[in-house]
């Protein structure tokens, strides 16, 4: 399945942006004029996870009575899909209809209990359908024109009968908190007209931005033709090839809030330091929601700070990465710097729940040239709880409330405890001109 990237992306956004200013001095004229460009430079992928499950004992495959189980984040809005052959047929498999099974009520709720209802069961459309049972012959006759995918609803195309798919399988959710979920897949078949073993398979769960998901049908699509590695599952159970395109569509994606620029002389940085608290101006408000005004307002009132700016992106309040061809978006600024002067930034990781990219220790020199990106790092900001990025139900950019704690500020670890991120200049791109 190729990723959706047909996005509404004007939906996705983090709240206010402010136009930029600057605070007036008695102090000589600039001795020069620079320009900063910050960019998204991010690749990003439209998956947030994705992952395989099977049987751990003897055999992969999970037989008539037996369970498998796997963890996985989700937020608000987001699905939960999976794949797994119909064990003893040519080519049909199993997997929720489409975006997949919800985890969350309306009302933000965490999902639990039992979800069979949303199991489906599919003719992959590659291989003519026999009696379905452990005589069938694998992997059976091609058809002479492959068909696209189809919801088997009682009987397939050449008649052969089936049980309801939620009889055959069985598939609850137990939410363990911290927006974390357990899937369990029972094989439910054996007392039924078909006892059937699952094969090994494959789940995900695809981004939200603005709303929507970025990938709606990371697996397959109804009415369509297979692809990707499906076919693979659906004849032979090899969940291989289907796992290994999905780790390719699995990754970062992230936008970029209204990005904070202060050029200051003769103090130290004035946004943070780490093994610090929040200090209660207004970077927690950026950290947390993307809001700058506040920590810019502050730092105007505050001395040897020479410049403000919060500097937003054309036509739209974030920067958004790349997706697909298309590129990131970026914003420039001139600056008047002198010698002497030291710059610093702070934008907020959009999908976190109180991540920030800012400028390591005391900044750098306002009056250099070129690239500076490595003088970047991604800080915590200590002051709402951890979720995994892009899939936490409180972070405040996927319509969440922020859990309150109270930290201090750190470098964010790469690998941390929810997934390992590219390098930061692979993220944020950094220029003086």
């Amino acid at each position: 399945m190729k990723p959706n990237n047909l996005i509404c992306l004007s939906l996705v956004s983090l709240p206010l942006m402010m136009a930029s200013c600057s605070k007036d001095d008695d102090k000589m004229p600039p001795a020069s004029t620079s320009t900063i460009t910050i960019e998204n430079v991010l690749d990003s992928r439209p998956l947030v996870e994705s992952g395989t499950f099977k049987n751990n004992g003897a055999s992969p495959l999970i037989m008539p009575g037996e369970s498998v189980t796997f963890q996985f984040s989700a937020a608000k809005g987001q699905a939960i899909t999976f794949a797994t052959m119909y064990g003893w047929s040519n080519d049909l498999f199993f997997a929720p209809a489409n975006p997949g099974i919800q985890v969350y009520q309306d009302n933000g709720t965490p999902v639990e209990g039992d979800v069979s209802s949303q199991i489906r069961l599919w003719d992959n459309g590659t291989r003519i359908n026999q009696v379905p049972g452990a005589s069938v012959s694998h992997p059976g006759a091609a058809e002479a024109t492959p068909k696209n995918i189809t919801e088997v609803q009682g009987a397939d195309a050449q008649g052969n009968t089936y049980a309801a798919a939620a009889s055959l399988m069985k598939a609850t959710l137990h939410y363990e908190g911290n927006s974390t979920f357990t899937l369990k897949i029972t094989n439910t078949s054996g007392g039924t007209s078909n006892p059937t073993p699952f094969s090994p398979g494959v789940w995900a769960v695809s981004y939200i931005a603005g709303g929507n998901l970025l990938n709606p049908a990371p697996l397959y699509e109804a009415g369509k033709p297979t692809a990707n590695g499906l076919t693979n599952i659906a004849e032979m159970g090899d969940n291989s090839a289907l796992a290994t395109y999905l780790t390719g569509q699995t990754g970062i994606f992230t936008p970029l809030s209204p990005v904070l620029v202060v050029v200051y002389n003769g103090i130290d940085n004035p946004i943070y330091k780490t093994g610090e608290k929040d200090r209660g101006k207004g970077l927690k408000e950026l950290a947390q929601k993307g809001d700058a005004s506040g920590l810019a307002a502050y730092l105007k009132t505050v001395q040897g700070v020479k410049e403000v700016y919060v500097l937003p992106a054309a036509n739209t309040t974030v920067l958004l990465p790349k997706i697909g061809t298309q590129a990131g978006s970026s914003v420039s600024q001139q600056l008047s710097v002198a010698e002497g002067d030291r710059l610093a930034i702070a934008t907020m990781y959009g999908l976190s729940n109180d991540w920030f990219f800012a400028s390591k220790d005391n900044g750098v020199d306002a009056t250099q040239k070129g690239d500076i990106s490595s003088s970047i790092g991604l800080f915590d900001n200590g002051t709402a709880v951890n979720q995994f990025p892009g899939a936490g139900v409180t972070q405040f950019n996927l319509a969440g409330t922020p859990l309150e704690e109270s930290k201090t500020i750190e470098a964010v670890p790469n690998p941390n405890a929810f997934t390992t991120l590219p390098a930061i200049p692979n993220i944020i791109k950094v220029t003086l001109n």
